[in-house]
């Protein structure tokens, strides 16, 4: 009899209440804007960054080492994975639910006898409690709701993972051009003390007016401001990329940040390929799209409350009014216990519970929409800055050039007495600038290309959720 019952059970439980879902049309074009500047060669040889991974593109030793401890060690991503985890825990919880739970157990009672003595009941065997037969589908509602959430978790944790390598990348970059910028400013403090003491020298001799002397004086002050400043600013990113890391830099990243340079750094060019490409590619829009999918499980829920719903008590073992005899042969027995409850006025508790749910899918939607439209702007934005700072590159070092050049001729002018004093402070002062824009110009160029591979999904690998659903 329990075995029918239960096999009945489990073939009305396939019935459900949740609404079929279907994915809403992305809120975006098909085609990216015009001041994307998207090259043809590269969209015609598109490959997803996910067959690829993260090493095709981060292809430098220093940046895919600090990256592999980062992954290790940062305590934001630890706590991302634990999510996880607790997310695969509640999970647990609802699959454990479509079972019975199967329990033995032994129990006494002595009471007062209605005349004189003490009657005593020893019972044992195996029993379930409470099971309830998910005829309309809520228990099943609620595991497929916890399934749902709990792969928006792991999505979550992709999206700090991918979040992660980027900050420790561009950390880095900065770092490196926080020493050319140092470099660059130690170089031009030392050629303003120079050239203080020169003018100061002239000036004692007649040679130089206090104009001059105080200009040089200026120009040596400002060389000193800036160099602290780059000095601080070192140091607060060295702390911010250590903490990214979960440790001090390695000492193989030191050697390199000693020696190198930022132009030396080389990153993979990739393509964009199409915008609805992002759906797949983006774990933050998965995740989106896994939060619907458990708001509209949510639903299935808060419609089976409207109907009847049915547990079971049952139990199996042996019973006596002695201990000793308690699993004697004769003792045997069963119970079943079911139990049917209608809801009939609830003062429209249930009604809001499903207003309430199919509100949150609203809400659900348009979150999933707007995270599609704003890794849509993401990508946007990173193409249209790519071309830019592609140009603005080759200009920042053109313009290097010609005041390298400037300052040399007037160098040589001044030394032969056919410049002023205030010309040559000029184009010091114009070269140094000029370094200090070419470095910056040189690390937002690079800093972007890691943005546009970070919005394009940053060569994370999607979800295996068959796998999932049968674990």
């Amino acid at each position: 009899m329990s075995i029918l019952t239960l096999a009945c059970a489990s073939a009305l439980s396939a019935c459900s209440l949740m609404p079929t879902y279907e994915r809403p049309i992305a809120p975006i074009d098909s085609q990216w804007p015009a001041s994307a500047g998207i090259d043809s060669s590269y969209k015609d040889s598109y490959q997803r960054l996910s067959d690829k991974g993260w090493g095709h593109f981060y292809t430098d030793k220093t940046v895919q080492e600090l990256i592999t401890i980062a992954l290790a060690n940062n305590r934001d991503l630890r706590v991302a994975v634990l999510n996880i985890e607790q997310a695969r825990a509640q999970l647990g919880l609802r699959r454990a639910d479509q079972f019975p739970s199967l329990n033995a157990g032994i129990t006494g009672s002595r009471v007062p006898a209605s005349g004189a003595g003490i009657s005593s009941t020893y019972t044992g065997g195996l029993t379930f409690t409470a099971y309830e037969l998910d005829f309309f589908g809520r228990v099943a509602s609620l595991k497929e709701q916890a399934l749902a959430q709990y792969l928006a978790t792991a999505e979550a944790s992709q999206t700090a993972r991918i979040a992660l390598m980027s900050a420790v990348a561009q950390s880095w970059l900065s770092l490196l051009a926080d020493e050319e910028l140092l470099r660059a400013s130690r170089q031009t403090l030392a050629t303003r003390e120079d050239s203080l003491k020169l003018v100061n020298l002239k000036r004692e001799n007649g040679a130089a007016s206090d104009l001059d002397w105080r200009l040089s004086q200026t120009l040596l002050e400002s060389a000193r401001v800036t160099l602290a400043q780059q000095t601080q600013k070192r140091a607060l990113d060295e702390n911010a990329l250590a903490l990214l890391l979960g440790q001090s830099l390695p000492a193989s990243a030191r050697t390199q940040l000693a020696r190198g340079q930022l132009e030396t750094v080389q990153l993979t060019r990739i393509a964009a390929g199409l915008p609805s490409d992002l759906l797949t590619d983006r774990p933050d829009i998965r995740q989106a799209e896994q939060l619907l999918l458990a708001s509209n499980a949510n639903i299935g829920a808060a419609r089976a409350a409207f109907f009847p719903r049915i547990s079971l008590t049952a139990g199996a073992g042996s019973a006596s009014s002695e201990l000793s005899g308690l699993f004697k042969s004769g003792s045997w027995g069963w119970t079943m216990a079911p139990q049917l409850i209608l809801p009939i006025f609830d003062a429209g508790r249930n009604q809001a519970n499903l207003d309430a749910a199919q509100t949150g899918r609203s809400i659900a939607v348009a979150q999933y929409e707007k995270a599609i439209q704003s890794a849509f702007r993401e990508v946007a934005d990173a193409l249209a800055s790519q071309s830019t700072l592609d140009q603005q590159l080759q200009a920042s070092q053109a313009l290097l050039e010609a005041e390298s050049e400037r300052a040399h001729l007037t160098q040589m002018r001044f030394d032969h007495g056919a410049a002023s004093q205030l010309d040559w402070l000029d184009a010091q002062r114009s070269l140094f600038v000029a370094q200090q824009a070419l470095v910056q110009t040189r690390l937002s160029f690079l800093q972007n290309q890691i943005s546009l591979f970070k919005s394009l999904g940053g060569g994370a690998n999607p979800l295996d959720i068959a796998n999932v659903r049968q674990r």
